[in-house]
């Protein structure tokens, strides 16, 4: 007899899938899994989860960059976090783009036309330098501007993909850029890695469209059992490039901006990151921006948001209990 897999995670008060109880009970009604269950057939072990596990327990710190809105900067801040994390030469670190229909990192890294090599142990990163490297369906595509017009299901076979396949070896961290909102994407890696990710980072601006956006996002975290290292103020005002003051608040908002905002729902605050033109002409061209400009404000922005994140990880906290999604 045929096997069937389960589709989610079983609800609170789950009479078992061997129970006679098994899809009939009270507890069942409304889970994805019912029809599964009450026809008897044996639940088949998800075959990818031991090969993922695998994989995964040469890294140390799994980190997911996420975002309520598009827009906000969260690739950005992904490939500036990875390029200052990895000034530390003795630390390895990885960026992995699941992002499927919008992957920007082999632009941001300076990897545009590079591709994936496979060997006998699995796909291979591309590398930036000795110690930074990332993996992305960017690589895998004939031509950048070609669209990628996929279902969920399609997604997510491509994301276990990532997860199963690729020979990341030891890694310090391993930054995970998001797509904006909390769908596909986010179910798969956070039911995929489990109790494994070490936390969450949120990149929002100070308009309150954004910050309407990102409640949902940390809102999202908690219902997963996701741990929130903390939320990042992206676009914080704009710092003069020969003055190196913050001149003027580009983006206003009647709510006090992100930190305000953390603060009422009980998240740690990360900091600010201004706006300099020149952060987003280093992305554009696959360049460190503290590399490129070190003394300036901006630089020590950066600087800090990733000892905090660093600071996070040495006291680090693992996924909770993940509520039962569809």
């Amino acid at each position: 007899m045929k096997k069937k897999l389960l589709t989610s995670e079983p609800p609170k008060n789950c009479p078992g899938t061997n129970s006679e109880d098994a899809g009939k009970s009270e507890a069942c009604q409304g889970c994805p899994n019912q029809g599964i269950c009450s026809t008897g057939i044996p639940v088949a072990p998800d075959s990818d989860m031991e090969a993922i596990r695998e994989r995964m327990s040469t890294i140390k710190n799994k980190i997911i960059i996420l975002s309520g809105k598009g827009g906000v900067g969260k690739s950005t801040v992904s490939t500036q976090l990875a390029f200052t994390l990895s000034r530390d030469k003795n630390i390895e670190v990885g960026l992995l783009d699941i992002d499927i229909c919008g992957p920007s990192i082999p632009l941001t890294l300076g990897l545009q036309g590079e591709q994936v090599h496979c060997s006998g142990s699995g796909w291979q990163p591309v590398f930036v330098s000795e110690n930074l490297c990332a993996m992305s369906i960017g690589f895998l595509l004939p031509r950048a501007d070609e669209p990628v017009i996929w279902r969920g299901p399609k997604k997510n076979g491509l994301i276990r993909q990532f997860l199963r396949e690729v020979e990341w070896g030891s890694l310090e961290y391993l930054l995970i850029d998001a797509p904006p909102g909390t769908s596909d994407e986010h179910l798969s890696i956070v039911q995929l890695l489990k109790e494994d990710l070490t936390g969450a980072v949120v990149v929002a601006t100070p308009q309150s469209i954004s910050l309407l956006d990102v409640r949902k996002e940390i809102n999202f975290c908690k219902k997963v059992g996701l741990p929130l290292i903390g939320v990042v103020e992206n676009m914080s005002g704009f710092v003069c490039q020969h003055c190196k003051q913050k001149s003027s608040e580009l983006f206003t908002s009647s709510e006090g901006g992100a930190e305000r905002m953390a603060s009422a729902m009980g998240c740690p605050f990360l900091g600010r990151i201004s706006v300099d033109p020149r952060v987003g002409r280093c992305t554009d061209s696959g360049l460190s921006y503290v590399d490129a400009y070190e003394d300036q404000p901006v630089a020590v922005q950066f600087l800090s948001l990733a000892k905090k994140v660093s600071d996070y990880c040495l006291g680090k906290k693992t996924c909770g209990q993940q509520e039962n999604l569809i």
